[in-house]
């Protein structure tokens, strides 16, 4: 698998996003898709302590023993933990309680990539980046990210870290597919700007850029849209006009001898600013799918004429 890096750190095109661990995926279930991937060549496992309320993390910690060499391992805080109202935000004390907690979870010595899972308007940014260099000079974490982070937010995090002379974020993790492009307009630009990573999330919009939806046919059961197909989230996944995208991109790939789900990968990857895609899985079979469909490259001119095929 193509190798890239994050602040210096090399991961794999296709990382593992580790949401599903100890909610739709049992313990059991996650075991067999983190030894899948491991197999796969995947090198970035991504979390964070909210996922599964702690779960994820307790689950990868007892799983990735043995392959700590191998792999990078990114986890996030800012989220609160369940009912736990002490629990969540960017304050120093925060930041502190909960990297050691994840430490802890993870069975590691250092976190690869910690990120600021959300913007935290009550906390200024000073405070934030001031605790996460604490964290660094000590060893703590490798390299600092955030998500859910604007173009603007990004700008004014990279200002402040340049005048209090601490280290910047090395990557923003957001989400971006075919289907949900607002942060190619937005983040990567940004990302640019300060030579940072973008990692996208939900790259397979909910898995409607994997081809297992049809227009008019019963959502298969388990999938998450079918599971949810009720939500205000998930729910405008399944309207008509995105069926219409759908149908425009499964046409244009199976001309060129490839899935939907390769394009979605391709079109991602095609970016310069961004390092891995990352994908969510409850099966091993959805591993091998996933890496297989990385190796798929597109010109820039074809990135731009997918994209614009996809929104129109």
């Amino acid at each position: 698998m193509e190798m890239r890096t994050i602040g210096g750190i090399p991961v794999s095109t296709v990382g593992l996003g580790c949401n599903n661990f100890g909610a739709r995926a049992d313990e059991e279930k996650s075991k067999a898709v983190i030894a899948a991937a491991l197999d796969a060549g995947i090198t970035l496992f991504d979390t964070a302590d909210s996922y599964g309320i702690t779960k994820s993390e307790l689950i990868l910690g007892k799983y990735l023993k043995g392959h700590r060499d191998e792999v990078v391992i990114a986890t996030k805080f800012a989220s609160k933990l369940g009912d736990d109202d002490s629990s969540g935000g960017a304050s120093p004390r925060w930041i502190r309680q909960a990297v050691d907690d994840s430490l802890r979870r993870l069975q590691i010595d250092v976190i690869d990539i910690y990120q600021q899972h959300w913007f935290d308007p009550d906390v200024p940014l000073e405070d934030t980046l001031g605790a996460l260099q604490d964290l660094l000079t000590t060893g703590k974490v490798r390299v600092i990210g955030c998500s859910n982070f604007t173009g603007a937010q990004i700008d004014d995090a990279s200002a402040i870290a340049d005048k209090l002379s601490v280290t910047p974020f090395a990557s923003v993790q957001n989400e971006l597919s075919l289907l949900k492009q607002d942060a190619a307009a937005d983040a990567i630009p940004a990302c640019a700007r300060h030579d940072m990573g973008f990692l996208p999330y939900f790259p397979l919009a909910a898995g409607m850029l994997t081809g297992k939806y049809r227009r008019d046919e019963d959502l298969p059961e388990g999938t998450r849209l079918a599971g949810a197909r009720n939500s205000p989230f998930f729910a405008p996944f399944l309207a008509d006009e995105m069926f219409d995208r759908v149908e425009r991109l499964e046409k244009w790939s199976a001309e060129r001898g490839h899935t939907i789900l390769e394009l979605a990968f391709a079109w991602l990857l095609a970016f310069p600013e961004i390092p891995s895609v990352i994908a969510g899985a409850t099966r091993p079979e959805q591993i091998r799918a996933n890496v297989e469909a990385g190796g798929w490259t597109l010109s820039p001119a074809e990135r731009d004429e997918i994209g614009a095929l996809a929104a129109g």
